[in-house]
């Protein structure tokens, strides 16, 4: 398997803004991609939220395996102690839902500022998460284009907007995106397989080959059945069932590997999970 490689660049610098946000909003909502939540997930959360009160959204719950969400759904609860909710940026059915567990959050805090002598306020609350894992679409379902900006608050950068999403919610309006800083090579290529990893980073034959093995595994003869082939299945058959042809009457490996990788973050090949739960 070859080895995936990359830096995303200044990641102290993007570690520091990070935590520069955090520190001026009362709760958290984190963005999982549910077709690889535990993959999604950074492992040093805590150390950039601290004790910041957290809802964390499954997001692209409408391409993720249902049984596989709901363990999941399950697992991640116990683990992180948060409230987990599945989600689609493309569904507002759960919106009052999300926003009643921010306010719910964020009260303590608005407690605190009463108990000082302040006047209460709206909850102030961002979104964060992995890159491409929805963060922008999550917070235009929140916004629902349709609100005002409110401008600057005292004490935060001019570019950070903050929207008013009802009397009780402000919502900073620019997703707080968490370094890539991966070491475990099984869940680079999860993440590359979703598109959390620019193509520049990696091979994109050897990622739709690890794609197409990691997917005999989980569900097995679903690709054959999808490319109709009946021999064995790789970039190779794929692309020449498809008559993707190069010079010489050659499979072309990379436009299949292109699209194979393509029909899986559409979701043309149904619902399915990735990380699978034991």
């Amino acid at each position: 398997m070859e080895h995936i490689h990359w830096y995303p660049g200044h990641i102290a610098k993007a570690e520091k803004k990070l935590k520069e946000q955090i520190n001026i909003v009362d709760v958290v909502i984190e963005v999982l991609d549910a077709r690889i939540p535990e993959s999604s997930m950074y492992p040093d959360i805590k150390k950039l939220l601290g004790d910041k009160p957290r809802l964390i959204l499954m997001n692209k719950a409408d391409l993720a395996d249902i049984e596989q969400t709901k363990k999941w759904q399950e697992t991640i609860k116990d683990k992180t102690k948060c409230f987990v909710l599945p989600t689609s940026a493309n569904d507002n059915k759960d919106l009052s839902k999300i926003l009643n567990k921010v306010t719910e959050l964020g009260q303590p805090k608005i407690i605190a500022l009463v108990k000082k002598g302040l006047l209460p306020r709206a909850v102030r609350v961002m979104v964060v998460g992995m890159p491409n894992v929805g963060k922008s679409s999550i917070i235009n379902k929140l916004i629902k284009k349709t609100k005002a900006k409110t401008g600057a608050k005292a004490g935060v950068t001019r570019d950070q907007q903050w929207v008013r999403i009802n009397p009780k919610v402000d919502l900073l309006d620019t997703p707080g995106i968490i370094p890539l800083k991966q070491e475990d090579q099984d869940k680079a290529y999860k993440l590359a397989f979703v598109d959390s990893i620019g193509e520049n980073a990696y091979d994109v034959e050897a990622v739709a080959s690890k794609f197409i093995t990691d997917m005999n595994n989980t569900y097995p003869d679903l690709l054959k059945e999808y490319y109709s082939l009946d021999d064995e299945i790789n970039i190779e058959t794929i692309a020449l069932k498809r008559n993707w042809i190069v010079a010489g009457a050659k499979a072309d490996t990379k436009r299949a590997a292109q699209n194979i990788l393509n029909d899986f973050r559409v979701g043309r090949f149904g619902r399915l999970t990735l990380d699978k739960h034991e």
